[in-house]
């Protein structure tokens, strides 16, 4: 118990000082589509290569139309959003946005399956919805100009695609049942830094001096050996000896890290209105999951393993 609690709260501090991480790349002046493309090339490739040499998969999921869409949706599309938007907006404010991409779940299948979802659910999402709004129209009465509402919208589209990819990749996981679920999230994470880096190459003009900056560097390594490679290995690892729901809980604790660590480590501003979004935004998740996170408290054998109408079980930042 002892190592499980652990691994649970390491990966919990992982995947909450990520958004900063990402915000500290971009001051640093690194482009961010680029920022975003080596982090998960390097890290896509280094999980597959490992899987190979387990031989938990095999070369045949390189052309596998189905994890490309599901790397174009988890990767390319949320991160493009969630880098681009901490151009412009704080860590904190990042981090507790991303956290709608499971209430966007229930949307998007509750639109595909043309059933209306539990009265918590949508009771849980219109209490999300309030959270966002109650961060946004503030903040925004105080900006200049417009980009950080671009950048706050950003990070909201990027976790449509998160919903949309979340959803396919559960309506086609039985395709790819013969691989290892850690080698399909790599090669989806592979094939995601490859469109980044072509977004880059379209938008970007990275200066090579930039690249080699010690909190460049830093930012970049921090991400994908930490954010990528060790946080998924725990995520994996909690699902393996607990249960699918446990390790997803994360969302519910992260945000509320990156708005701590953002402020009282980098400065950044948290309104009293921020925080009680953010509190908003968390309790609006726990309600619209209240039915899925019941299943917490039943023994292990007894869990199934959940759908993409549950909690996410593939998002990390």
């Amino acid at each position: 118990m002892k190592r499980l609690l652990t691994a649970y709260t390491v990966m919990c501090l992982i995947f909450g000082t990520t958004f900063l991480a990402i915000k500290i790349g971009n001051d640093a002046g690194v482009p961010p589509f680029f920022a975003a493309g080596v982090r998960f090339t390097l890290a896509g490739s280094l999980l597959f290569i490992f899987c190979l040499w387990k031989k938990t998969t095999n070369l045949s999921l390189l052309w596998r139309k189905e994890v490309l869409i599901i790397g174009g949706c988890l990767t390319f599309m949320t991160f493009a959003g969630l880098y681009y938007g901490e151009k412009y907006i704080s860590s904190g404010v990042a981090a507790v946005l991303s956290a709608t991409g499971p209430l966007m779940i229930i949307w998007i299948q509750s639109a595909i399956t043309k059933k209306k979802p539990h009265v918590l659910s949508m009771l849980g999402c219109l209490t999300a919805f309030a959270g966002v709004v109650l961060i946004l129209v503030p903040e925004l009465s105080v900006q200049t100009g417009g980009m950080w509402l671009a950048g706050a919208v950003a990070v909201l589209i990027g976790e449509v695609f998160y919903a949309s990819g979340s959803v396919y990749s559960g309506r086609t996981a039985s395709k790819l049942r013969e691989h290892a679920s850690i080698a399909v999230n790599g090669v989806q994470m592979l094939y995601g830094g490859l469109l980044l880096f072509a977004l880059s190459a379209i938008t970007e003009q990275p200066h090579i001096e930039v690249l080699f900056h010690p909190t460049a560097v830093g930012s970049v390594l921090y991400l994908t050996v930490f954010g990528s490679m060790i946080g998924h290995s725990l995520f994996y690892y909690l699902v393996t000896r607990t249960n699918p729901l446990f390790p997803s809980t994360w969302l519910y604790i992260s945000p509320m890290i990156a708005l701590g660590i953002g402020m009282f480590f980098y400065g950044e501003h948290v309104g009293w209105l921020t925080l009680l979004g953010a509190v908003i935004i968390i309790g609006g998740l726990i309600l619209a999951n209240w039915h899925t996170l019941k299943g917490l408290l039943q023994p292990k054998e007894e869990i199934k393993a959940v759908g993409t109408s549950k909690i996410s079980t593939e998002t990390a930042t």
